[in-house]
């Protein structure tokens, strides 16, 4: 198992993993938290969909979102191994991000990057040895193989974690 939020291999402290959950993609090459991550330490993190909040006034309402197919897909990641002062080694990870999609941008200003399938393996390293060539993966999915949908406010609690937690709003009454 992988811990979410980068903890770099340099920190001194695991509790910087907390804050780098996501990597903007624009900027990997210049922040020292991803810098050597992106170039040598590049995965794959798999889901079904993820969630986002669109603020309306004071309210913010979750939405799921999935591919139109309902297949599974990968999101570009980056991991690291920290080596705590006790000598426990942490793997963690982050998402990379970037601009939202058509479909994303009225929800959030960003959205994970998904990759299309037949990049996973050029993601992970392949044939490509510079992280500049894969840095071109890095845009965000073709909203139109993509669906979103507002979910119950159930999700707001790592408490829940059942299948309500997915079911349209429409479809909860």
């Amino acid at each position: 198992m992988v811990r979410w939020g980068l903890i770099p291999y340099w920190a001194k402290d695991e509790s910087i993993g907390n804050k780098l959950i996501n990597a903007r993609a624009e900027t990997l090459e210049e922040k020292p938290s991803f810098r050597r991550s992106f170039e040598q330490r590049r995965c794959l993190v798999l889901a079904d969909g993820f969630y986002e909040w669109k603020k309306e006034g004071r309210v913010k309402k979750p939405y799921r979102i999935t591919l139109l197919d309902g297949r599974p897909f990968a999101f570009a990641g980056l991991w690291d191994s920290w080596l705590s002062p006790t000598g426990q080694t942490i793997n963690s990870c982050a998402i990379i991000t970037t601009t939202p999609n058509k479909l994303m941008e009225p929800i959030h200003n960003r959205m994970p990057v998904i990759l299309p399938q037949d990049m996973e393996s050029v993601w992970l390293g392949g044939d490509v040895t510079s992280s500049r060539e894969v840095k071109g993966l890095l845009t965000p999915f073709p909203e139109e193989r993509m669906v979103a949908y507002e979910v119950s406010q159930l999700v707001n609690s790592p408490r829940n974690d059942g299948p309500e937690c997915v079911v349209p709003v429409n479809s909860l009454f």
